[in-house]
């Protein structure tokens, strides 16, 4: 088996992006690549096989909602997250700290051994760490950063990531401030704990690897305090955080921006958490991110949003806003338009279902409610986020990015 490496091979005359490789024990990753967000050990719809269809690299498992159901006590069991799921390419694990964000402001209704029903908040946050209420029993869980590692080693993950609260948008600068103190002191303990278990293993070069995360809310220079602390740490690689759901695209290219101008050389690779919009990659690519993981592509899928719009044309457009805001990247398959057009679903891309389906067949199956309908979409978008992610490889090594 390979054991965990990461190389640049290119770094284009013309800005930041890199052009590189990580490799791990179930395959190598050609960065800058995209990572398939299957939350629960699995891409919905899709079984394993389905990704040589679709040329996924790189898949994203949520630590979160594995340990709340099968735990993560079940999946070590069974031998870890590939074999339990049989998904045979590099995955990484993300912290279950985003969940800090998503779950802190909705309450569930508890109800008590003597009748009673009280109404409790799914999160508590301290500096130990966070106590969650499962959104599916209400049962609560301690997540500190030493749980975290520890339940990630046990899902088996090729990556893990330190713990860290992910600041709510809108955020005061006290805030933020007292926040990042605590994601940072939780990084160190993740850090710790992570090298700890690795001393214990018998079989080191086959190990896992840890990311640290930054954060830093809306403020500049909390974001270069943050990433210049995180990548101050031995971590394998450097995650940016930061981004909060309700950020501008101005707002998100400034965190990027930021954290990759600190960075600079840095050799390790850069993961951006939860950006996956066309319209937006290549810029983020061309600051010096390595990977992204997010749930549109597949999101869309699962509505009839499919990708239909010319990948050379999209990278030539990097940078020009005023163009991206006018593109129409998708097409909405449930239109009666479709209805009777026998044409693939796209005429820019050539993936399985392009090539084997007509829009016509697929809005049958959509408004119908086949489940057929979710696979097929979910392919296609795959695929054709790869093959937008190759183009952008080619276009670093010929120095056009």
């Amino acid at each position: 088996m390979q054991s965990h490496g990461f190389k640049i091979l290119h770094t284009s005359s013309h800005s930041r992006a890199r052009r590189g490789k990580i490799t791990t024990p179930y395959g190598v990753v050609e960065t800058p690549a995209f990572v398939t967000v299957g939350t629960k050990a699995t891409v919905k719809s899709l079984t394993p096989e389905d990704f040589e269809l679709t040329g996924t690299q790189f898949i994203f498992v949520n630590t979160y909602h594995i340990v709340l159901f099968p735990g993560e006590g079940v999946v070590r069991k069974a031998g870890g997250v590939h074999t339990f799921s049989k998904l045979n390419k590099p995955i990484i694990t993300d912290s279950g700290g985003f969940q800090v964000y998503s779950l802190a402001r909705r309450q569930i209704e508890i109800t008590h051994d003597d009748g009673a029903i009280a109404k409790a908040h799914l999160v508590k946050i301290n500096d130990h760490g966070v106590e969650f209420r499962s959104h599916i029993d209400g049962k609560k869980h301690i997540f500190t950063p030493e749980f975290s590692i520890q339940a990630q080693k046990n899902i088996g993950a090729d990556f893990v990531v330190a713990l860290d609260e992910c600041i709510f948008y809108g955020a005061s600068k006290e805030y933020t401030k007292k926040s990042l103190e605590r994601t940072h002191t939780w990084a160190e303990r993740s850090l710790k704990e992570f090298n700890r278990s690795r001393e214990k293993s018998a079989q080191p070069a086959q190990e896992q690897q840890i990311y640290g995360i930054m954060q830093g809310g809306l403020y500049t220079d909390l974001h270069q305090k943050s990433i210049e602390k995180i990548a101050s740490m031995d971590f394998w690689g450097i995650a940016i955080g930061g981004v909060a759901v309700g950020m501008t695209a101005k707002e998100v290219y400034g965190v990027v921006d930021t954290a990759t101008t600190v960075l600079g050389a840095d050799p390790r690779p850069r993961h951006l958490l939860g950006i996956g919009s066309i319209e937006d990659i290549v810029d983020y690519v061309m600051c010096g991110v390595d990977t992204f993981d997010c749930v549109i592509p597949t999101r869309c899928a699962r509505v009839g949003l499919l990708y239909d719009a010319p990948i050379d044309t999209i990278v030539k457009n990097a940078g020009k806003r005023s163009l991206k805001k006018k593109a129409n990247l998708t097409l909405d398959i449930t239109h009666t338009k479709n209805k009777n057009d026998f044409s693939p679903v796209s005429r820019f891309c050539n993936c399985y279902v392009c090539s084997n389906y007509s829009r016509a067949y697929l809005h049958h199956l959509f408004k119908q409610k086949e489940l057929l309908a979710y696979r097929l979409a979910t392919i296609h978008n795959l695929a054709y986020i790869e093959k937008f992610f190759a183009n952008i490889r080619k276009k670093i090594e010929e120095n056009k990015l």
